[in-house]
């Protein structure tokens, strides 16, 4: 990549860093959906999961003292049996299925029933949340809005869920780099430099974010949060579904079957 793109995406990542340390998830998205338009799919996992595990990482060390860490080790097992499971198929969704995915996770995690809180404390309920929520990790490069579900049952402020959700994807990240960078067969290589900005990128962004989450009640968290991912979601639906459909549409009007 050239300075100038290298420049720019660290830019990108700072934002992103702010939104995620912000939201819990909101930069991720926004992050992978361009990294996915920029490149192969393999290596925008691998950058999107160091940058990732930079920003979250930073976040949980700032919030140490907030995280729980019953819920993480929970999560921690279901991550390890996603990882065993997908590395027999070592299967790379493309970037449409990707992308729709994306899109369709937040959805996903609403459908949940309201009387249904699951319990993070709960050994059986971590591993199967971490399972699929790695699973979906490993497809989209994202699984924040499901594993906000694994937080309904505890009693947690925003910023015991910033901190733990901070400890849960830094373990999901990592799993996806170990996947994307070694286990696949098309494993994905990324430029050293690009790496280096990523991590400064995101831990940079992270930290200016601090004094703003401080500021907020739990009341305007959340309702910033479902209106912002809504918005992301959407735009990744509709991104997705024309990545799907365009190449049969454009092979149709070339040959003037739609006139």
């Amino acid at each position: 990549m050239t300075p100038i793109t290298i420049a720019a995406l660290g830019l990108l990542m700072v934002g992103t860093a702010f939104l995620s340390r912000l939201f819990g998830m909101a930069g991720g998205l926004i992050l992978i959906g361009v990294l996915l338009a920029l490149m192969p799919l393999p290596t925008a996992m691998v950058l999107h999961a160091i940058t990732q595990m930079a920003s979250n990482g930073w976040r949980a060390f700032l919030w140490r003292a907030h995280i729980r860490w019953r819920p993480v080790a929970n999560y921690m097992v279901g991550a390890a049996v996603a990882l065993a499971a997908w590395s027999l198929t070592r299967y790379v969704p493309d970037k449409p299925v990707a992308l729709l995915l994306l899109g369709i996770t937040p959805f996903m995690a609403r459908l949940l029933p309201a009387n249904v809180k699951p319990d993070p404390d709960r050994l059986w309920q971590g591993t199967v949340y971490g399972t699929i929520c790695m699973g979906l990790m490993l497809m989209t490069g994202v699984s924040g809005p499901l594993l906000d579900t694994f937080f309904l049952g505890g009693d947690f402020g925003r910023r015991e869920k910033v901190a733990t959700k901070a400890m849960c994807q830094l373990v999901s990240h990592f799993t996806k780099l170990i996947y994307f960078g070694g286990v696949i067969d098309q494993a994905a290589t990324l430029d050293p430099v690009l790496a280096a900005v990523a991590i400064a990128a995101s831990m940079f962004g992270t930290t200016l974010a601090r004094r703003i989450l401080e500021a907020m009640t739990d009341q305007q968290f959340v309702a910033w949060s479902m209106k912002l991912i809504t918005t992301i979601a959407c735009y990744y639906v509709a991104y997705g579904s024309w990545l799907l459909v365009r190449t049969p549409v454009l092979a149709a009007f070339e040959k003037g079957g739609l006139q």
